[in-house]
């Protein structure tokens, strides 16, 4: 039978997981689909590591990453991707904002022959600042991106294992899989959801990690940011030509007179502010140049349960 593998990258969702996983081994569509669940720990601090060694020990079906510090969403999920092996991946959390009873059509949209199935968010059942934080970020991305998948898709989805070998061919360090995994162009469905609450516990994906994922988003997947220096120069050219000649056909025609250190004063003062937004930008490319040049492993694991040993690191 086909082999779904499900990755799910967890940080402190002691509260969650057996019930996870109790709802996951009891879905219909596994009476004709056999299924592993690849448990990513992301430097977890609570008692998620001692569940998920006795969740290991009791279904061989349950595979176990322990990384060796909080490297984040998108190592997590990579660390899953490399070392699944499934003829199709899901990935998704555990906090049931992904339902897992979703997981059935999910899996009938790939057997009738999609390479992608994308979850999007209809309704979102959270707080007012998340969700304009949400409709805010995903407005600009699809914006200011080459890649044009419009509305709330975040990490659940299914990908073939098709999709899943060019995937993990990219191994760039600044990871962005939502833009990533579009990028590779395959056939692709999407499937509008209700976005339900939060399960028990509390998110550990907070204001700063969300303002991070959609700088790497943008920066990643455009050129805008590198292109708006172009356009602010233009314009600040042309502004001052038309200020030029508006001061000389003032002075010669109504013979009005300017000090223009006070007007050079305060567009120096503009054309700083200017520069300084340019110098970040900048700064921002030449750092992911500098983080790739490093070449460091995107993650590193520290401990594993029913997966071979060989392998520690996501170089």
């Amino acid at each position: 039978m086909p082999l779904i593998s499900i990755i799910v990258p967890v940080y402190n969702e002691e509260k969650n997981l057996e019930l996870f996983y109790s709802q996951i081994k009891n879905l219909p569509c596994f009476l004709d689909h056999t299924f592993e669940m690849i448990f990513v720990n992301d430097g977890s601090n609570d008692g998620t590591t001692e569940i998920l060694y006795r969740l290991a020990q009791s279904d061989k079906r349950i595979k176990f990453i322990e990384l060796t510090r909080n490297f984040g969403q998108q190592a997590a999920l990579t660390a899953g991707l490399d070392h699944c092996s499934g003829d199709a991946i899901i990935t998704m959390d555990c906090d049931f904002q992904d339902p897992p009873e979703l997981i059935p059509e999910m899996i009938k949209q790939w057997d009738s022959g999609f390479d992608i199935v994308y979850m999007r968010r209809r309704i979102r059942k959270e707080g007012f600042f998340k969700r304009l934080n949400a409709r805010i970020y995903y407005s600009l991305l699809y914006r200011f991106s080459d890649l044009k998948i419009r509305g709330s898709i975040g990490e659940f989805r299914l990908i073939n294992k098709k999709v899943l070998c060019e995937l993990n061919k990219m191994r760039e360090k600044s990871r962005y899989l939502r833009g990533m995994v579009p990028w590779l162009g395959h056939k692709f469905m999407i499937i509008d959801f209700d976005r339900p609450a939060r399960g028990a516990g509390k998110t550990g994906f907070s204001f700063l990690n969300m303002a991070r994922l959609g700088m790497n988003g943008i920066l990643s997947f455009s050129l805008i940011p590198l292109r708006l220096g172009l356009l602010i120069g233009i314009f600040i050219v042309f502004s001052g030509i038309v200020f030029m000649i508006y001061l000389a056909l003032n002075y010669l025609i109504n013979n009005q007179f300017y000090k223009l250190l006070e007007w050079l004063a305060v567009a120096n003062y503009i054309m700083i502010g200017f520069l300084f937004i340019l110098l970040w930008i900048i700064g921002e490319y030449i750092g992911k140049i500098y983080n790739e040049t490093k070449n460091r492993p995107i993650y590193v694991i520290e401990n594993k349960a029913n997966l071979s040993p060989d392998e520690n690191t996501g170089t």
